[in-house]
This record gives structure tokens, sequence and C-alpha cells, in this order.
């Protein structure tokens, strides 16, 4: 049996707000650009879907049920048609908590492709952490 496993990295970030709190705010696709402009500058619901104009081009983006466990995936389809999907969590931890992004890199990304796309999930993860804390 073969397998092929995609390198991943997990990118945290501490946020000094309650982990529901920041929950609530992320799960609400309607204020993805305000948090992750790299994901979408603007986004609309677009007969039933998340449609949002990305880097990329135009993105449709598919959150996750509302849920207990603070699990925020999304899948992106790509302006090709590919779709990513993407796991995202909010781990409390203590009276604030922390938000986990797996990248996981996709079999046409260069390197550098792949160190870009951290460092656009790290700028966005903290401009959440900027927008929570000052709340």
């Amino acid at each position: 049996m073969t397998t092929t496993t995609r390198q991943s990295r997990h990118l945290g970030i501490p946020i000094d707000r309650p982990a529901q709190e920041v929950y609530d705010y992320v799960s609400d696709p309607a204020n993805v650009p305000g948090w992750a402009p790299g994901l979408a500058r603007s986004i609309e619901l677009v007969d039933g879907r998340w449609v949002g104009e990305s880097p990329m081009g135009r993105v449709v983006v598919d959150f996750t049920p509302r849920n207990d466990f603070g699990v925020l995936d999304h899948d992106v389809t790509l302006p090709s048609g590919e779709t990513v999907h993407n796991p995202m969590r909010v781990l409390a931890d203590g009276p604030g908590c922390e938000v986990v992004f797996t990248l996981r890199r996709q079999p046409w990304m260069s390197d550098e492709d792949f160190h870009r796309d951290a460092r656009a999930v790290t700028a966005d993860l903290t401009a959440l952490k900027r927008l929570m804390e000052r709340s």
C-alpha cells in the first residue's frame, strides 16, 4: 500500500480573548475581510454560497457548520476550480485562546509558494489577534 502525505505547517497565535468570543467572530463568514484579507478582501452570500474577491481572483468559501468544538474548517474553491481544505481551530487556553491554522502544501506548490502562503496566513492570524484584542 502506497500513501502520499503532504507537508503541513501548524500556524498558531495566542489571543488574549475568550475562545467563544473569537470563535463567534471568526465563524461568521461576513467577517472574513476584517481579519483575513489574504483569503478575501470582500465576501458576499450568493445563492447560498460565500463568494469572495481574493488576491487569487474570485473564490468560493464553504465553512463548516457552527459547532461546540472550536472547529473552523473551510474549503476554498480557487478560480481554477480546485478546492483546498483548510483545517482551523480555536483552542481555549485559560482566559484566552489560541487559533491554529493547518497549512497544507498543495502538489503544485514550490518551496517559495509554500513559504509565501505561510506568510499570508501568519499575516491574517496577526490581523485577527490585533482586531480581537482591541475589542
